[in-house]
């Protein structure tokens, strides 16, 4: 079974109630994979094949009502997700078994929901976060790998990993990461507290990378593993990622990696410390 395998296809649940005016209502909170290949990012938008337009719909179909979707990250075109969490209302007798069967056999394999269960009222799968993790996987070897080539970035200059993880520690902490990230809307604040950030040798030329943080800026972690890369392949040293930081200024960071080499892993919220199947 791959990443992004799912149930044998089902038909819509028909027999599901639809969510009517008045009648007592719930909130459902569904962990989502996605391969983000062929979307436009997460963020439902105009005219754009997003993960959160395509599953709306699917939902509305199923549901027979309209349906309005929170998430806990809007990950940009080309990412993927393991542990995506969405919420949204539904009425209190609705089949959570049958609604995710039918998704699924809808959906996947390029969208699964790994799990669905009734949250307490006032759960939002994006305020009610507390952490999110994300995982960039590279491919470190001189010929490229087609079973990985959706879903990791191929770079066949040897990288230094002790340079690698040297260089990804200084980012541990609560820092402004405005050398990490694409501006966001006036006032808005690009501090952020990582809790982790650490490489892992998987073997056989794989590379992964792991972070967590209360909360991402737009393209951070892209933008941190091309910075990273760089260390990695002798272009900055790992020294010097602290002064990057406190340039507070984009133009002194790397490039900014492919999307496709990155996935939303996990989220995790209060009540039961993740939102995992």
């Amino acid at each position: 079974m791959t990443l992004f395998d799912a149930p044998a296809p089902v038909a819509p649940a028909t027999e599901n109630p639809p969510v009517i005016p008045g009648q007592p209502l719930a909130v459902c909170r569904m962990v989502v994979a996605y391969d983000g290949t062929d979307f436009h990012g997460f963020a439902k938008q105009v005219d754009q094949r997003t993960v959160a337009g395509v599953l709306k719909d699917a939902l509305t179909l199923v549901l027979r009502t309209d349906v309005e979707l929170a998430c806990a990250g809007r990950t940009d075109a080309g990412v993927h997700a393991w542990g995506q969490v969405v919420s949204f209302a539904v009425a209190r007798d609705v089949d959570l078994d049958r609604l995710r069967a039918s998704l699924n056999g809808m959906l996947g394999p390029e969208i699964v929901v790994r799990h669905a269960s009734l949250a307490r009222p006032d759960f939002d799968a994006r305020h009610s976060a507390r952490w999110r993790s994300y995982q960039y996987t590279i491919v470190n070897r001189t010929v490229a790998d087609p079973f990985r080539a959706r879903y990791a970035w191929h770079l066949p200059a040897p990288l230094d990993l002790r340079a690698l993880r040297l260089g990804a520690d200084p980012f541990v902490g609560e820092h402004d990461f405005a050398s990490f990230s694409r501006k966001g809307p006036e006032g808005s604040t690009q501090v952020r507290k990582v809790t982790r950030s650490a490489w892992a040798d998987l073997g056989d030329g794989i590379l992964r990378y792991d972070i967590r943080a209360n909360a991402f800026c737009w393209q951070m972690v892209r933008s941190i593993v091309g910075t990273l890369v760089e260390v990695g392949v002798g272009k900055k040293r790992p020294g010097d990622i602290l002064s990057i930081m406190r340039a507070g200024d984009r133009a002194a960071a790397g490039q900014v990696a492919p999307p496709h080499g990155l996935s939303l892993w996990e989220v995790g919220y209060d009540d039961d410390g993740n939102a995992s199947a």
